[in-house]
């Protein structure tokens, strides 16, 4: 275990151990102050170095008498060992007084630091007053960021330690005596590094090796070769200076395991790499001459002859028997024939020697009539829709198979994409012809058929130019724009190979529908004017502007729109519509119109005038009403009696001015409410659900008291005036019915004549009664046959509740289809026959009815059509256990109802003839 120094105690200061200085180790050192877990801490007045263990008290202080002991941890066991206790006492001989620094713990004139590791630099100094550490670099330079200074503790830090880190530092220890100093210098350098390395090789016999090493460090690496863990000497092979190695000719005893060993005074490094040296005789087996090599007539060819050799002998070829001459063999033993014929057609030998043996290959070459296109070249010129078929014929060698690709632009055409516009239409061996159905503008431009086979290719382009409309124009202006009329200018689109005839424009604003064509000046604007002006428009309204160009073939694609430009304003010339009027309350005109659109006002500032006199006066009164939306005046005064005449007009203005009035018309007066009440009313009760009033009508005449019609109140007898419903009826009724109502209860009832200022005085109150509620229950045991075109119906008689009124007869609708009105026949009785035609299907309800009313409805029956039966179908609908079938039935269909249930399978009992 590591020795823990003992600390021997000075009245003023204590000393002990030179110091020093440290790299990361991995124990640490700390002090435990009397007991655990009471350690020393580090501050300006007390130590701990890393590198001896030592404790350092700059001024000891009452407070640091005690017992100490060393603590040794190391960080990668995690293990951890104690000294004895040291004890510090302070004598009683006599005190120090204050003197300089004394720096204790400094570190050497140099340290050697390797590249990348991180140095901690230890300084630390006795005194009294306690002296202050501080630290610098002696070349001025300040410490970077990565540089950790701890002030407290006297302890420089440079993690990452680089060559820039590399040079002389001070630390300067001070205090209020005097001041102390220590330097020492960081040293760089940096263990060997290999940053290029030899790689396994396998070279043939004969054949020369270069293999380069590269390290760096510092100081500059020295290199070293070895062989199978051996130095090798220079007259082994030729090592070149900066770690080359060199082997002009190979041997098979130059075989091994070779090492680079890169080394300075901080260490080696080493890399290792494999020669192979191969020596075999030649070999075809993996690389056969191809067995047939096609050339066309008048063509080159390159037959190739790759043996696996080593070394690499000689190489001759042969066809058939003869020998070739070596004027037309490549240096790399590869036969090359140019302008081929057909005599050149043949089986070739390539034979392959060296030291070792010798082999052959073979293989045949075939000469082939060359591919021609027989269809020249051509430029189309076509029109927008219609349908071109593009020519691709050629001659070639029957033996060999075609292969026809296009290309539009350079870009393959693949067939059955592009909207299904091309099509293959070339149907012998020899044609590869397309066709363009519908053509569009997109579709012009340069067209390559390629022809292939096993041996050549060859292409040929034909330019298709499309006529079409006109491109849409660009650069649409407004140069000037009045009130009615506005200038424009434009360029020309591109007229797609046909001259553009006519230009026409059109505009739209915030209140059309879509863009709409306009008048211009000229009339017809020619293909060669690129100006324009635009009439008629309205005034202050914002307006854009587009234009289409025409040719012979059509007109194109409308221009992106001008910017939007608004009309110069001008007084209104369009008067409101629908002047009307009338009603209000007492002493008041009424007058309204419709407003004028925002597109007819013509400027800013829109405002109404309204001019209205006495019928027969003749001097006007007028108001202003500024508002562009109003659509409503109202002239009160006492003086105006009840239903007057007035004669009224409406005019406009806006900023511009004033504009017209429209045509004079006459409204009347508020009126005042009628001035009697209703006599004689009378209520009775119709059903549980219906009331009918009647009275006595007040005169009717177009005094100023009119009656328009007649205002019924009603409410429950329970309920308050207040909460009363209210039904009118319209002109010089004398009657009306209330719908809706209870049955079983009492309502109140009062009327009052009504016109446009209101409703008048009430009648007299009268109260009345609403019969009972019709039956709630439906008809039961509804049952039906059909004999010689009728139809027979049977059902229950309903029984009344307490509450209900009594019945007092039966209503059968009866239809022919669902969607049809019903007709309608009433019975006393619980059945009723129905001389219907039998070859129709019947929709059938059956309702009862008393005073209260019509009651619940039955289910509704379907009676299938039955064209020509002698004995019928006859369904009954059960309501209990007890069931017949009729004479007259040939079928019995049971069909049960929601409140009976059936647990078994529906059944269909056939009778006997």
């Amino acid at each position: 275990p590591p020795t823990c120094y003992t600390i021997k105690s000075t009245p003023v200061r204590q000393t002990w151990t030179n110091l020093v200085f440290s790299v990361f180790s991995h124990l640490t050192f700390s002090w435990i102050f009397n007991e655990y877990p009471s350690f020393v801490k580090q501050d300006t007045r007390r130590f701990i170095s890393q590198e001896t263990g030592n404790l350092y008290i700059a001024k000891v202080e009452p407070s640091d008498v005690g017992n100490y002991t060393c603590v040794v941890t190391n960080t990668v066991t995690k293990t951890r060992v104690q000294g004895p206790p040291t004890p510090l006492v302070l004598r009683s001989d006599g005190i120090m007084g204050e003197y300089e620094p004394k720096i204790e713990v400094q570190f050497p004139e140099i340290v050697h630091v390797a590249k990348g590791s991180t140095v901690k630099v230890e300084c630390f100094a006795l005194g009294n007053p306690v002296p202050s550490i501080s630290w610098r670099r002696m070349d001025g330079i300040p410490f970077s960021r990565k540089v950790d200074v701890r002030k407290a503790s006297g302890v420089l830090e440079i993690p990452y330690f680089q060559q820039e880190d590399t040079g002389t530092y001070e630390c300067v220890a001070e205090n209020s005596r005097g001041r102390n100093t220590v330097k020492g210098k960081l040293s760089f350098y940096a263990p060997p590094h290999l940053i290029e390395k030899p790689q396994d090789v396998q070279k043939p016999i004969d054949d020369s090796l270069v293999w380069e090493c590269k390290a760096t460090g510092k100081p500059k690496p020295s290199y070293r070769w070895m062989k199978n863990g051996e130095n090798l000497e220079s007259l082994e092979v030729n090592l070149v200076a900066n770690g080359l190695l060199s082997i002009s000719r190979l041997m098979l005893s130059d075989i091994g395991m070779y090492q680079c060993v890169a080394g300075n005074k901080h260490g080696e490094v080493y890399s290792n790499a494999e020669l192979k040296v191969i020596a075999v005789a030649p070999d075809f087996s993996q690389n056969q001459l191809r067995s047939h090599t096609m050339v066309k007539e008048g063509g080159d060819v390159l037959m190739e002859c790759r043996p696996k050799m080593s070394p690499w002998g000689g190489i001759s070829w042969r066809k058939g028997s003869e020998t070739l001459q070596e004027i037309s063999i490549l240096d790399n033993g590869n036969l090359r024939i140019q302008n081929a014929t057909k005599p050149d057609a043949g089986l070739y030998t390539c034979v392959a020697r060296n030291q070792f043996g010798v082999a052959s290959s073979s293989g045949t070459l075939m000469v082939k009539e060359p591919t021609i296109i027989t269809t020249p070249p051509s430029t189309l010129d076509v029109t927008v829709g219609e349908s071109i078929v593009l020519p691709c014929q050629v001659t070639h060698d029957p033996s060999l198979e075609l292969k026809f690709t296009w290309f539009f632009n350079e870009q393959l055409i693949h067939f059955g994409n592009h909207g299904g516009y091309f099509e293959k239409v070339g149907g012998q061996h020899s044609a590869g012809d397309i066709m363009i159905r519908n053509i569009q503008l997109r579709h012009a431009g340069k067209y390559t058929c390629a022809v292939q086979t096993k041996v050549d290719s060859i292409s040929i382009a034909a330019d298709l130019v499309v006529r079409g409309p006109p491109g849409p124009p660009t650069s649409i202006h407004v140069e000037e724009i009045s009130d009615t009329t506005a200038s424009l200018s434009w360029r020309p689109g591109p007229d797609n190979h046909s001259p553009v005839t006519t230009y026409t424009i059109q505009a739209r604003t915030p209140f059309s529908l879509g863009w709409q064509a306009v008048t211009t000046v000229p009339e017809v604007v020619g293909g060669r004017r690129l100006t324009a002006t635009v009439i008629d428009l309205s005034p202050w309204v914002e307006y854009e502007f587009r234009v289409l160009a025409s040719n012979a073939i059509g007109t194109g694609e409308p221009s992106k729109p001008s910017k939007q430009a608004r009309t110069k304003e001008t007084s209104p010339k369009v008067t409101p519509a629908n002047v009307s009027g009338g009603g209000g309350s007492r002493s008041e005109l009424v007058i309204t119109w419709e407003p004028v659109p925002e597109e007819l006002q013509n400027g800013g500032g829109f405002g109404y005038v309204v001019a209205f006199r006495p019928y027969g006066a003749t001097g006007w009164m007028q108001a202003a009403v500024p508002s562009s939306e109003a659509s409503k005046y109202v002239f009160k005064n006492e003086s105006i009696q009840p239903f007057s005449p007035f004669q009224v007009k409406v005019g406009v203005y806006n900023n511009e001015g004033e504009g017209p009035f429209g045509p004079v018309i006459t409204i009347y007066s508020a009126e005042e409410e009628p001035g009697r009440a209703p006599t004689r009313i009378r209520a009775k009760s119709l059903s549980a659900s219906e009331i009918e009033v009647s009275w006595k009508a007040l005169p009717w005449n177009t005094s100023k008291r009119r009656v328009l019609g007649y205002e019924l109140r009603y409410w429950e007898k329970r309920e308050k005036e207040e909460a009363a419903s209210v039904q009118r009826t319209v002109g010089n009724q004398t009657s009306a019915i209330i719908r809706g109502v209870r049955g079983s209860n009492t309502y109140y009832v009062t009327v009052r004549a009504y016109n446009t200022a209101g409703a008048g005085l009430p009648s007299v109150t009268v109260n009345v009664t609403t019969k009972k509620p019709p039956p709630s229950q439906p008809p039961a045991k509804v049952m039906w046959n059909t004999l010689n075109s009728k139809i027979i119906l049977n059902w229950e008689q309903v029984k009344a509740l307490e509450n209900e009124s009594e019945v007092t007869g039966y209503k059968v609708l009866y239809k022919r289809n669902r969607h049809s009105r019903p007709s309608v026949m009433e019975t006393n009785t619980t059945s009723v026959e129905l001389s219907l035609p039998m070859d129709e299907e019947y929709f059938i309800q059956i309702k009862p009815f008393g005073e209260g009313g019509e009651g619940s409805s039955s289910r509704q029956i379907t009676i299938p059509r039955i064209p020509g039966q002698s004995l019928v179908d006859c369904f009954l609908i059960l309501h209990s256990s007890q069931w017949r079938c009729h004479s007259y039935c040939q079928y019995c269909f049971i069909v049960l109802t929601t409140d009976w249930s059936f647990s078994g399978p529906s059944h269909v009992f056939k009778r006997n003839r």
